[in-house]
């Protein structure tokens, strides 16, 4: 169960995370560290990263140690201070709840990869044009959330419909503890909806893929020979005029023993789509071989499903009410703009904290 070790080892485990920032200081300081600069630079950022999670538990507990102080005055003062002392108690009370909210939280995100950035693609499914709207409109809503959580956005690969939206789409969200957060989204989304294609406003169902991946640094050794990779160049697409690309500098990678395809569009040059590609690539090969080693593999790859009814793990509903829904947790809002703008941490939160493997295949539906 994903977080079930943070939470049972307690929230406030700063021991154990010194012990890990010195075991890697003490590689760090070891001769030949910086032989590999790459991995020297992974186990500095990962001592870094333990460094602000128990300086944060430090912080906390000193202010529970306020708390209780503050206790101890209301019980020795008089009437008259009694009740300043208690409004102020009250304040610092309230501030504590919301802190370990963001606390517990933190604590799930144990993985091997979860502190790292994600890779997120969105595919458009049964539902036609209603589909490649529904695509780009989920690109906006994790592009706002990412906004929201401080987050940044890269488009690698994107292929408009042919009549609106988007067929399919490749980003990256770069931020600490992005994958841990973004893994919470993978699988089908459901939207329900009048449709503004449809002349007669009669109501339609549309679904997307949604898959998350992290993104792996040159530390991991994924071995990709060139025997095993075909190489395709093409035009990038854009919205012509001045910004139409005359070069063939989109770059589309087949990794031929897993099929796997990955392209990348979004730089002008071809040697920088290339390398963008690559590390997508090895992303997703390490994730696979992941996946093969796993007895649930169900985790990360059997849940998404296929596109289409009884499959989904969010539904959205925009009419005949406003609900969304996710069917793996229950968790559920009527406020569908905030959701659209980004509003997605409830379920994340939910998610996480609900043991998902557990849950992935809970039978829930959403009325029409």
């Amino acid at each position: 169960m994903p977080g079930a070790q943070g939470i049972c080892g307690g929230i406030f485990d700063v021991e154990n995370r010194q012990k890990q920032v010195e075991a890697l200081e003490a590689e760090m300081g070891r001769q030949g560290f910086w032989d590999s600069p790459e991995k020297a630079r992974t186990t500095i950022a990962e001592a870094n990263r333990l460094k602000r999670s128990y300086e944060s538990l430090i912080a906390y507990r000193k202010k529970i140690e306020d708390a209780e102080v503050m206790l101890e005055l209301i019980d020795e003062s008089g009437d008259e201070e009694k009740g300043a002392y208690e409004d102020e108690l009250e304040t610092l009370v309230g501030r504590l709840i919301e802190e370990i909210d963001e606390l517990e939280i933190a604590s799930f995100l144990t993985g091997p990869h979860d502190a790292s950035n994600a890779i997120m693609s969105i595919h458009s499914g049964a539902g036609g044009t209603e589909s490649c709207d529904w695509a780009e409109i989920l690109l906006r809503m994790y592009s706002r959330w990412a906004e929201r959580v401080g987050f940044t956005v890269e488009v690698q690969d994107l292929q408009e419909g042919e009549e609106a939206g988007i067929s399919r789409v490749t980003f990256r969200i770069v931020g600490e503890n992005a994958y841990g957060y973004a893994k919470a989204e993978r699988g089908v989304h459901r939207l329900v909806r009048i449709s503004p294609f449809d002349s007669n406003q009669r109501r339609h169902t549309s679904f997307c893929a949604v898959d998350v991946i992290a993104e792996i640094d040159d530390a991991i050794d994924v071995d990709i020979q060139d025997d095993d990779l075909r190489v395709d160049t093409y035009r990038s697409s854009g919205k012509g005029g001045q910004h139409v690309n005359k070069t063939d500098s989109a770059v589309r990678l087949t990794h031929l023993p897993t099929g796997i395809v990955v392209a990348c569009q979004n730089e002008r040059s071809q040697m920088k789509n290339k390398a963008t590609a690559m590390k997508i690539l090895k992303s997703r090969v390490y994730e696979k071989m992941q996946d093969e080693k796993r007895e649930e593999m169900e985790r990360f790859y059997g849940d998404k499903g296929e596109m289409g009814w009884g499959n989904q793990i969010r539904s959205y509903v925009f009419q005949p009410y406003q609900m969304v829904k996710d069917l793996r947790t229950g968790m559920e809002t009527g406020n569908v703009q905030d959701v659209m703008d980004g509003g997605i941490d409830s379920f994340i939160h939910a998610w996480l904290r609900g043991g998902c493997p557990l849950t992935r295949n809970k039978e829930a539906t959403v009325e029409d």
